[in-house]
């Protein structure tokens, strides 16, 4: 009777050995499930980023207005009778601001 009951606790000691120390055990589970929540964050953050490009896309194909928007922005367009004013710094403020390339480095 001592000898099965010391073969059943070296048993339970070897699968408990096996559950939190081999590599398909508890910290294999604990890393998959981690990644698993950074990964759902990761795909909510994207769907959120996909709404608003189909928003996007479905107002550029049926609105002027964000067509004329994007014109306006990207292409720097104008429209019919509208006057084009440049506002350019005086040469003294445009001396005073730092250049792109002093603030990359």
């Amino acid at each position: 009777m001592k000898w099965l009951a010391a073969a059943l606790a070296v048993a339970v000691i070897l699968l408990q050995y096996r559950v939190w120390f081999s590599e398909d055990g508890v910290r294999e589970v604990t890393r998959l499930n981690t990644a698993v929540a950074t990964q759902s964050t990761e795909n909510e953050q994207l769907a959120e980023r996909n709404k608003q490009l189909a928003a996007e896309v479905r107002d550029l194909k049926t609105g002027m207005d964000a067509l004329e928007e994007r014109a306006r922005s990207d292409l720097g367009m104008i429209a019919r009778n509208e006057t084009f004013y440049q506002v350019v710094p005086h040469p003294s403020v445009a001396a005073q601001a730092p250049t792109r390339t002093a603030q990359a480095r």
